[in-house]
């Protein structure tokens, strides 16, 4: 196993280039929170050209929506949502300055080719995990889209979010490396 990469945001170039697939992270700082009807929003308001009521430019977008807020929580439960739906527009928001996301599964080629053009990461977030991935989270404040109920977008406040790094932008991939790995474990024994 890994050492723990402790990661205080905004993710510069220095700091993605440094990661691999199969790092464990623990994410610091503000990230984005969207899910798909929240995408396709972001990416019509692109493609007219027009100006996104908040800045993605080296900005982290977990793709979730959080149930709702028990009394004196931050938050409610706030597991990832699987991320391939977001497939269709993250190449579109990674050329427009997306650094990272933060989902759940494989991710298309068109999406692996263009994590490693922008210099990007995939981290991945435990399903099942809910409980523990709102504890992460410090503040949450929404920023646009309410009309969309928990799939607005909205910014986190997170300390030590636990991930792990899916794949980077040399073109790692824990999803094809894992299982190569386990085959060569499993050949061994």
């Amino acid at each position: 196993m890994s050492d723990i990469k402790y990661i205080k945001l905004p993710l510069d170039d220095a700091a993605a280039r440094d990661l691999r697939a199969g790092d464990v992270v623990r994410l610091s700082g503000k990230i984005l929170i969207a899910r798909d009807a929240a995408h396709k929003r972001i990416a019509e308001t692109i493609t007219r050209g027009e100006k996104l009521p908040f800045s993605i430019d080296n900005q982290v977008i977990y793709y979730a929506g959080p149930a709702p807020t028990p009394k004196g929580a931050v938050i409610g439960a706030i597991g990832p949502t699987t991320s391939g739906r977001m497939d269709p527009y993250t190449p579109l928001l990674l050329e427009n300055g997306l650094r990272a996301m933060i989902g759940k599964g494989k991710r298309s080629p068109e999406v692996l080719a263009a994590i490693k053009e922008h210099n990007a990461v995939y981290f991945g977030a435990t399903g099942g995990t809910a409980v523990l991935l709102a504890d992460a989270v410090k503040n949450a404040e929404d920023v646009a889209y309410a009309d969309l109920g928990p799939e607005a977008v909205r910014l986190l406040t997170v300390e030590e979010m636990p991930l792990t790094v899916i794949a980077d932008c040399h073109g790692g991939n824990i999803y094809e490396s894992g299982p190569a790995e386990a085959r060569k474990i499993m050949g061994s024994i």
